[in-house]
């Protein structure tokens, strides 16, 4: 049964993908990582299906046990106060009762929003934009049957998965991000997006908000700043899977140096100064 709880955190946050300022999401992975992102004063929690899987030592791409993501996904929602909404990847399923069958274990589990794909396994082949609707349109009533607004960031990967110049991405992205505004998507995430001509392109022609992606990791470059993409009429920008990316480099960083060369460096600048190290520390277990 849906609160009326996860029902007011859910209309703040759809009501947010239409503010005048940009809905700013830090992408967490455990307890830990959420309740510092609170912590230093973000409206909501996204999380990262390659950070979770990740943590728990599997690859990106749903190889997952579906139960282990729940499990981290009912934690985190336990964690913290604010909003959360979940990468589900492609909906952890290979049907739409499937698809269903998860969604609804997600939404029991407190969630007030979802990222679901368009692509498989990141592979060239995007799945049939009509099948995508369906998928879409499913998750909708499923939401509506219990009571609440759902808020569905559907992204599609024609940039970043298929064949073709840039302006037939570009349009493929056009077309798909309408469709799935159409089939019941509250937001439309293209990526991996950074040229500001694209994205002004994007957020003008399709008729939803639109989310950015700022994830260096994946070769795309930076998008432009927060300000610039707020100035651009960009509704929600989040960061993916660079930030426990960007950890796990830390620690990598810290233990080459420490067993290269016997020095410390590398962690003394990570804990400088040493007072925001106990405050983040103090966020997570708080």
């Amino acid at each position: 049964m849906v609160s009326k709880s996860q029902k007011e955190k859910a209309d703040k946050f759809l009501k947010w993908h239409y503010d005048q300022d940009i809905l700013v999401l830090l992408n967490s992975w455990d307890r830990a990582s959420s309740k510092v992102v609170e912590g230093c004063g973000y409206k909501a929690v996204a999380t990262t299906s390659m950070g979770i899987a990740a943590s728990l030592g599997y690859p990106d791409c749903q190889v997952i046990p579906f139960n282990e993501m729940l499990g981290v996904i009912q934690g985190i929602v336990h964690a913290v106060h604010v909003p959360v909404t979940v990468d589900i990847e492609a909906g952890y399923g290979n049907s739409i009762p499937e698809i269903i069958n998860s969604v609804a274990k997600f939404i029991d589990a407190g969630v007030v929003g979802i990222n679901i794909e368009d692509s498989l396994d990141l592979r060239p082949d995007l799945v049939d934009t009509m099948e995508f609707c369906e998928r879409i349109a499913a998750i909708r009533e499923l939401a509506d049957s219990k009571g609440f607004h759902l808020v569905i960031n559907a992204r599609t990967d024609s940039f970043y998965t298929s064949s073709g110049s840039k302006q037939e991405k570009l349009a493929e992205s056009i077309l798909r991000g309408n469709k799935y505004r159409e089939a019941g998507a509250d937001c439309i995430f293209v990526q991996p997006v950074w040229e500001k001509e694209t994205i002004a392109t994007l957020v003008r022609e399709i008729n939803a908000p639109i989310n950015i992606l700022a994830n260096p990791s994946i070769g795309a470059g930076l998008p432009p700043s927060v300000q610039e993409l707020q100035d651009l009429g960009v509704a929600r920008l989040s960061l993916g899977s660079s930030l426990m990316k960007a950890v796990l480099a830390m620690i990598k960083k810290v233990a080459d140096e420490l067993s290269e060369q016997g020095t410390y460096a590398s962690l003394m600048r990570s804990l400088n100064p040493l007072s925001d190290a106990a405050l983040a520390y103090k966020m997570a277990i708080e």
